[in-house]
């Protein structure tokens, strides 16, 4: 298999090069970055996810104590009632793994939700009013800017 750059060189004897090292290495890293592309990170997908909420609960991190990767990630959240829980991140949604920060109890088996909001609806109704209020707020924002 040859590798495709910008500048094509002259096959050497026996060999076929299609870059230089230089370019090699740019062609390996755009390569990865592609293949990479289509995988998300769960620790950044984690960090989104509680920036996106982190208004309508009372704390939510993801977890520094849990290891974190590509394919999983922690979040520690207390709700308005002032529960807690870890909650999973995979490519399959999310999920309560533990009824405490940092607690991951491989026997729970509850479902998987494919948004924050819906799991976080499932939990507490503090929650569905904050998140009320808060799109309630934005639409008279908007009717008041649209006058």
């Amino acid at each position: 298999m040859s590798r495709k750059c910008s500048d094509e060189l002259a096959p050497e004897e026996g060999m076929e090069v299609d870059c230089t090292p230089e370019e090699l290495s740019r062609c390996l890293f755009e390569e990865r970055f592609v293949e990479l592309g289509e995988v998300k990170d769960m620790r950044l997908e984690a960090e989104a996810v509680v920036s996106d909420v982190l208004f309508a609960v009372t704390d939510m991190h993801v977890s520094h104590s849990l290891s974190s990767g590509l394919d999983v990630a922690y979040i520690n959240v207390e709700t308005r009632e002032g529960k807690r829980y870890c909650l999973e991140l995979t490519e399959a949604g999310l999920r309560v793994v533990g009824h405490g920060f940092d607690q991951v109890h491989e026997e729970l088996s509850t479902q998987y939700h494919e948004t924050v909001y819906s799991l976080l609806d499932s939990l507490s109704p503090g929650y569905r009013e904050a998140f009320g209020n808060a799109l309630l707020q934005r639409l008279e924002r908007l009717q008041q800017n649209g006058q």
